[in-house]
């Protein structure tokens, strides 16, 4: 169990969209962070250190956290890259506030993915340099391999996964955050081009460009500071990483989510996650990823995400709603802010304030994290109001 509680009292962002020619990374950070400082209705100068989620390589240069004081108003103060996904640098901000020492923290995630012209050639770094770089194939045939690995070792189908890219991209046209809405149907995705079987290019989600910051506080400085935001605490918080060789994997399993949910469970006092978590939103950046992860979260049993999907189970008025913001698939693939998309999803809902797509009387929410292909890393945040 955590000792104080923490919460996030402030959330800033802007909309997230395919490509963003008018305005650069840091003037993004600028838009959320002032956004996020009135929600939270401080000041810049109350912030006692900053996070900021960022890979050197996506962003185009060294040290990318040297980038990112200017706009945050963290001029002079502890800021701290952490190279991984959202929910793990809110993780270690959690830790931070948890010694006591700290009052108010403050994390920052962007992605201008559209600077980027060769993706691909980026996630081949994080392949092995002896073993599998050499044979120079495009990462997403890993994605290919755990696809179909999952679907025979599970009995989930092709139709299932496509299914999940179909009702995901729907969902986000309640979303004025998306930027990539659409209606299609399962047949759709199925008969999209092949990208690597039995992956199509509509199982994929699409990246975005986009800027989110979180305000976070200790629960005995929510009076201190008169916060205008209403907290949300985090209840518990885990995350985990299996090897990075991709011939020593079960390539079925997320192991990773496996690992982090079963920490975030404990620290939140959850035994019955299926029962106990009113809504969840779960990385879906391939179309059968999101299946994978509902199984592997306890949200599902074993070959049972896809027949409960069929069933309406994860719809928006199901017994378990899953990315009622229409996910990565429907908002866009982030890079390291993916995580902190999830769980700005999981703050709006919990807060009342997600408008056309407000879920019902939920009080206990779940984001989940991936670091994406070709990586074993992720992560779990349970989270929940008063």
């Amino acid at each position: 169990m955590l000792g104080e509680r923490v919460a996030i009292v402030g959330a800033g962002y802007t909309p997230l969209r395919p490509i963003s020619p008018e305005v650069s990374f840091r003037e993004m950070i600028f838009e959320a962070a002032v956004k996020a400082y009135a929600d939270a209705g401080i000041r810049p100068h109350d912030v006692s250190t900053f996070v900021s989620v960022a890979e050197d390589y996506n962003d185009g240069t060294a040290i990318t956290d040297e980038y990112v004081p200017d706009q945050l108003g963290a001029v002079l103060k502890p800021v701290q890259t952490v190279s991984g996904d959202g929910i793990t640098g809110l993780a270690s901000l959690v830790m931070q506030l948890e010694t006591g020492q700290l009052d108010l923290a403050v994390i920052e995630g962007h992605s201008k993915a559209s600077n980027v012209v060769r993706p691909a050639h980026i996630q081949a770094f994080a392949l092995d340099p002896i073993y599998a770089r050499p044979l120079a194939f495009h990462p997403n045939y890993v994605a290919g391999l755990e696809m179909r690995a999952f679907l025979a070792a599970t009995g989930n189908t092709e139709a299932q996964a496509a299914l999940v890219a179909a009702l995901n991209r729907a969902s986000a046209l309640r979303n004025p955050l998306a930027a990539y809405p659409a209606r299609m149907t399962a047949d759709d995705v199925l008969t999209s081009r092949p990208e690597a079987e039995p992956l199509k290019r509509g199982d994929i989600a699409a990246t975005a460009d986009g800027a989110i910051v979180l305000v976070l506080a200790r629960e005995s400085q929510l009076a201190r500071y008169k916060l205008n935001g209403r907290p949300v605490f985090i209840n518990g918080i885990g995350w985990g990483q299996h090897t990075p060789n991709i011939e020593e994997r079960d390539l079925h399993r997320a192991i990773y989510a496996e690992q982090s949910g079963r920490m975030a469970y404990k620290m939140a006092g959850i035994t019955n996650p299926a029962s106990q978590i009113d809504f969840a939103e779960v990385d879906d950046t391939f179309s059968y990823k999101q299946l994978q992860h509902l199984e592997a979260l306890g949200l599902a049993e074993t070959g049972q995400a896809g027949r409960l999907l069929e069933q309406g189970v994860f719809s928006p008025g199901g017994a378990l709603p899953v990315n009622v913001s229409g996910g990565h698939l429907g908002c866009g693939y982030t890079h390291e802010m993916a995580g902190l998309r999830s769980v700005l999803e999981v703050v709006l809902q919990l807060r009342g304030t997600a408008g056309e797509r407000q879920l019902p009387g939920v009080r206990v929410g779940l984001a989940q994290s991936w670091r994406g292909i070709p990586t074993t890393s992720g992560a779990v945040a349970v989270l929940g109001r008063e």
